[in-house]
């Protein structure tokens, strides 16, 4: 584990994102490849590791990689999306590392059918979540969480007939930031909206959006 000014993001990921970053403060590591993993996601960042919050100084918890599979579930125990307070995640599949570190720091814990919890999901602040996923907004708002559904798809996955918005995002300081033009989706202003009445800043860049595995 590490919680340090640090931000992984995929080897893939566009060399303008990475220059963002890095002009922010930040020490960017380039997750590479893992041999096991298909070849579309198999840098993605969301599949290998999970942050515990928010926060810069959050704990990044790490998969044991000879432990994740090609096949679901065996390649979603560490894509969980945790905001701090709440850990959202399918708690069949859940890595128990997660799960012991959520109940530990006191978050609650959200089930969620969908596995590809973080794929799937925009953390905007600790209360907030934008989603493509029905039953994911639902489960979230029984707890009180505000939520953003959106329309699904409209993301670029390399080897994928789509991606997810989730993947396409990070939660950067007090940014929530895209990989890709986010004002190519047809729900552009209504995330704009939800993300700068919380007292956010929302950045995206030129270039279709696309999946990169999370902002981790």
């Amino acid at each position: 584990m590490e919680n340090s000014k640090i931000k992984y993001i995929a080897e893939s990921a566009p060399a303008e994102l990475v220059s963002y970053l890095e002009s922010l403060g930040y020490t960017v590591k380039k997750v590479s490849p893992l041999e096991v993993l298909p070849a579309g996601i198999a840098d993605h960042p969301d599949l290998r590791m999970c942050r515990m919050g928010i926060a810069d100084e959050a704990v990044v918890l790490f998969a044991d990689e000879d432990s994740l599979t090609a096949e679901y579930p065996g390649d979603v125990p560490f894509n969980a999306a945790c905001t701090g307070k709440y850990l959202i995640c399918n708690t069949d599949y859940v890595s128990k590392k997660i799960y012991a570190a959520a109940i530990m720091m006191g978050m609650r814990i959200v089930h969620v059918a969908q596995g590809y919890t973080k794929c799937s999901v925009v953390i905007v602040d600790e209360d907030s979540i934008i989603t493509y996923d029905r039953g994911i907004a639902a489960a979230c708002r029984e707890y009180g969480m505000n939520v953003l559904l959106v329309e699904a798809g409209h993301c670029r996955l390399e080897g994928y007939n789509t991606g997810f918005i989730g993947g396409c995002s990070g939660r950067v300081g007090d940014e929530v930031v895209f990989a890709g033009d986010l004002s190519e989706h047809p729900d552009y202003e209504e995330m704009l909206h939800f993300i700068e009445s919380r007292g956010l800043k929302c950045r995206f860049f030129d270039g279709p959006l696309t999946d990169i595995g999370s902002i981790i």
